[in-house]
């Protein structure tokens, strides 16, 4: 019988090596797996890769992950905002790494990868900092840069209903980059805030399919969570 439910956030998390590149699913606060990162934390894995569209905001979550000195390099579109000091004090003393990629670049690569696609040409950045080094070409009289596919060794995702198969659905926003993520990486591990019987899914909903998925865990819903959930409802 296939189960994909974990007892656990740390039964889920527990596989994880050091050096592994964690795509971490979010758009600024909307859609942060904010207990897989505390969990992973806690796990103790060093040396990651991690690839969000954020650098961390404030001093929980990624920001948190940083801090903590486990992160070697960051692949994303927005290291910096007004609350990114753990971010920018780490880059500042070369103890973190960053790779700079456009939103719809990141998106794209990420969408490769779960795709098989080699790699693609793409107008963005063409002519900028951000294509040095890299081939380019001349397409129907358009200038374009070779980008390469992102894969990931874990994905860590906040979804929002889920059954045992690993089905996700997700909540407005945060939805972002879940889905995509959840396609490149080797495994997957989802939150959910409730687990539903197989069948409780509209398939005509379901974003994530089971077979991208390698773990979910049910997380409760914080006050201020279940406020805004009622509040929508």
């Amino acid at each position: 019988m296939i189960n994909k439910i974990a007892d656990s956030v740390a039964q889920a998390l527990a596989g994880i090596q050091d050096g592994a590149t964690v795509l971490i699913g979010g758009f600024g606060t909307a859609g942060i797996p904010g207990e897989l990162i505390d969990g992973l934390i806690e796990q103790g894995a060093r040396e990651l890769t991690v690839v969000n569209n954020n650098a961390g905001n404030g001093e929980t979550g990624l920001a948190a992950l940083l801090k903590a000195g486990r992160v070697r390099k960051i692949i994303c579109s927005f290291p910096r905002q007004a609350d990114s000091q753990v971010f920018d004090g780490l880059y500042r003393a070369g103890q973190l790494e960053l790779e700079l990629v456009p939103q719809g670049n990141l998106a794209e690569r990420l969408r490769a990868a779960g795709a098989g696609i080699g790699a693609f040409f793409c107008p963005t950045a063409y002519g900028t900092e951000l294509a040095k080094g890299k081939e380019t070409r001349e397409i129907g009289g358009k200038q374009y840069v070779l980008e390469y596919p992102i894969h990931g060794d874990v994905a860590l995702v906040k979804a929002e209903r889920g059954d045992r198969w690993g089905n996700l659905t997700y909540r407005m926003s945060a939805r972002n980059f879940g889905p995509v993520m959840a396609t490149a990486a080797r495994q997957t591990i989802a939150t959910v805030h409730e687990i539903v019987e197989l069948g409780g899914l509209d398939p005509e909903a379901i974003v994530t399919p089971g077979i991208f998925v390698s773990q979910i865990v049910r997380i409760e819903r914080t006050a201020t969570q279940a406020a805004g959930f009622k509040k929508s409802a």
